[in-house]
């Protein structure tokens, strides 16, 4: 608790601290330079320096942006603008440094070990990217435990005030330095939207159906109409570095035909040599799955491919739970969630849904029962 009395200097030495430091330091075991009437900790952590006995412990200076935490976590006490200030506790800074560099990302490519550091920095003055932070942290938390999927109340808590606040930023302007937090938390929200909620494959999608079906699909559309306000390949913004990964995402499908494609995938989407994206609304899709079913492993980028495919008459398929638009996105299941956490943290109820829905109400379909568990050309998810 925080102490309520303006001196606390007397009750003998403690190792490290200062005799007559401010109680904000006190409270934070660290050691004050006793500068007045602001030292050096409470102006870098944006806080009103408690010489006085009028002055709160650990009161934010809400009006001036500048003095906002922009230290490590393992110091960070809150995150706050001009408008909301939210105190991190001990808990909350655990998880911030356990998954630092891991959650919001794939930690593997250094670039993106980068890009999510700086976001971690920028989310000590960006509320709403740090409880984003925090939401997405703990579902990488659900999805490491591997013990159910359900949300915690507090990684819904995060999620939900990470929206409301976003949702308040972009009902204003939008400054440059607004830009990459917005995208930042904007990719967090579908991260937290894709990680399904469903605890067994009995109350995942497709075998039960809920106004949420596919919502994931949603957002993440939604996210790439901010691409034009925000820009994250702009010189300045700290996403430049991914310029390769956003080219990736852009790679051409073919135009044509089903080159490169396994006949047996072609024949079940009734795809040929004159197909194309206008003729058959499996093409583009067929084609993205193509592209990754011999690889051991795949990137963001590819990923994202098919996810770009599912739109006009294949979304309505997918969404009528046809029988191969379903099959296209479980062969997608199974090879992107060996790669990617939060992919996979859908997968593992969403693959099983989508092979019982197959057996139970299109048994009679061969060509699609082939690629499900146990059958000649089977896919088996990660």
């Amino acid at each position: 608790m925080p102490s309520t009395g303006p001196r606390d200097g007397r009750e003998g030495k403690v190792r490290r601290r200062s005799r007559f430091g401010c109680r904000n330091c006190k409270l934070r075991k660290l050691k004050c330079d006793e500068s007045k009437p602001q030292c050096k900790r409470c102006r870098s952590f944006g806080l009103l320096c408690p010489f006085m006995s009028n002055i709160p412990d650990l009161q934010p200076v809400a009006a001036d942006r500048q003095l906002v935490v922009q230290s490590p976590p393992s110091n960070a006490v809150w995150t706050s603008d001009e408008s909301t200030c939210y105190h991190l506790d001990a808990r909350c800074q655990e998880f911030i440094s356990r998954y630092l560099g891991r959650s919001l990302i794939p930690p593997d490519n250094p670039n993106m070990i980068q890009v999510n550091r700086k976001l971690l920095e920028l989310a000590f003055t960006y509320p709403f990217l740090m409880h984003a932070s925090l939401a997405v942290a703990l579902t990488y938390d659900r999805h490491l435990k591997r013990s159910g999927c359900r949300r915690t109340l507090e990684e819904c808590y995060h999620w939900s005030q990470a929206t409301v606040l976003l949702n308040n930023r972009l009902s204003g302007p939008i400054q440059t330095e607004d830009k990459d937090p917005i995208w930042g938390t904007a990719a967090a929200l579908v991260i937290l939207t894709f990680s399904s909620d469903a605890y067994t494959a009995e109350q995942a999608w497709p075998l039960t159906s809920s106004d949420s079906d596919l919502d994931w699909l949603r957002l993440s559309k939604s996210k790439m109409l901010l691409w034009h306000i925000v820009n994250p390949l702009r010189p300045d913004s700290l996403f430049h570095v991914l310029a390769a990964t956003f080219a990736e995402m852009q790679s051409p499908l073919p135009q044509r035909g089903i080159d490169g494609m396994p006949q047996a995938l072609a024949a079940m989407c009734n795809l040929n040599d004159t197909s194309t994206a206008e003729t058959n609304p499996y093409f583009r899709a067929a084609h993205a799955v193509s592209q990754i079913l011999n690889r051991p492993k795949i990137t963001i980028g590819q990923s994202q491919i098919f996810m770009d495919s599912i739109h006009g008459p294949f979304e309505d398929l997918l969404r009528e739970k046809d029988p191969a638009a379903l099959l296209l996105l479980y062969l997608w299941y199974c090879r992107a969630s060996r790669s990617i956490w939060f992919i996979e943290l859908r997968a593992r109820v969403e693959c099983p849904s989508i092979c019982s829905y197959l057996r139970r109400y299109h048994s009679e379909n061969g060509a699609v029962q082939a690629f499900l568990p146990k059958g000649d050309l089977a896919q088996v998810p990660s």
